[in-house]
């Protein structure tokens, strides 16, 4: 159901979360999460994810409306004009649309696990703090095919605000689990067969392009300046790295998975085509 609210004063108890989206703990205590221009709110409304409000201008509220009308939640489309609306949320905001939504349900990596096809490909973080490096991993993940992200006890929350905007959508569709012990779980993945691939610059690691991705196997990113943490390293099976020249000591950690992710694709694409 679709309640339309135009915007004349602050003072709207609904607004709230518009008007502390630094204080992003207190959304994640409350289950919401903020969703921030067109391309991704519009993604959004694609998926089962409950909406809770949208703030808009009045052009991009004439745009949704029909859309908003046809979902089953109760949603307010709250309106107001652009320099109300960049007032309110506290920053010039060029887009004209940005929402709140119910934080999905967790998985568990045993779901992500067993929902898998085989070859089974999982990407885990371990330290990650930077949330627009995991939004950028996470829609490589995407688009490399990963079935499921599994998120170590010491990095940030997929949901976060500037996470979700630089995943650009991909964190609806990725499944993905927190995880108290990622060392722990690295360790009951081997139990079950699939390696544990450390992403990682190391006394000893192999060369990525010499090592084989086409079996089962969790590809491990670490932090973006100090990398995988001595005990999560320990726990993966295969210290890998990107070959580069002395002069280049390493790449940003999104940038990093794109290159895992894109061997592991080239490499099974070519077993699958000479079956």
């Amino acid at each position: 159901m679709l309640t339309v609210r135009p915007v004349e004063t602050l003072d709207l108890p609904e607004l709230q979360p518009y008007l502390t989206l630094k204080y992003q703990e207190d959304h994640l205590r409350q289950g919401i999460f903020v969703v921030e221009g067109d391309k991704t709110v519009r993604r959004l409304l694609t998926t089962g994810i409950e909406l809770v409000s949208l703030l808009v201008t009045p052009e991009w509220a004439d745009t949704l409306r029909p859309e908003l009308e046809r979902r089953s939640e109760k949603i307010d489309l709250f309106v107001a004009p652009k320099d109300l609306l960049e007032t309110i949320i506290g920053f010039k905001f060029f887009q004209g649309v940005i929402a709140v939504a119910r934080v999905p349900r967790d998985w568990t990596w045993q779901e992500i696990v067993d929902q898998a096809p085989t070859p089974k490909l999982l990407v885990a973080v371990d330290g990650m703090s930077n949330p627009e490096n995991l939004g950028v991993l996470m829609r490589n993940c995407l688009a490399f095919g990963v079935h499921g992200l599994l998120v170590g006890e010491t990095s940030v929350f997929p949901y976060i605000r500037r996470a979700v905007r630089s995943s650009m959508g991909a964190v609806f569709h990725l499944p993905f689990a927190r995880v108290s012990s990622l060392s722990r779980t690295l360790q009951q993945l081997a139990a079950r067969g699939i390696r544990t691939v450390g992403a990682h610059p190391h006394t000893g690691a192999g060369s990525l392009y010499d090592f084989d991705l086409r079996g089962g196997c969790c590809i491990v990113f670490g932090h973006e300046g100090n990398g995988i943490s001595p005990e999560v390293l320990e726990a993966c099976s295969h210290p890998v790295a990107i070959p580069m020249p002395p002069t280049v000591d390493s790449l940003n950690v999104s940038s990093s998975a794109a290159v895992f992710l894109f061997e592991v694709q080239r490499q099974r694409q070519a077993l699958s085509r000479n079956g």
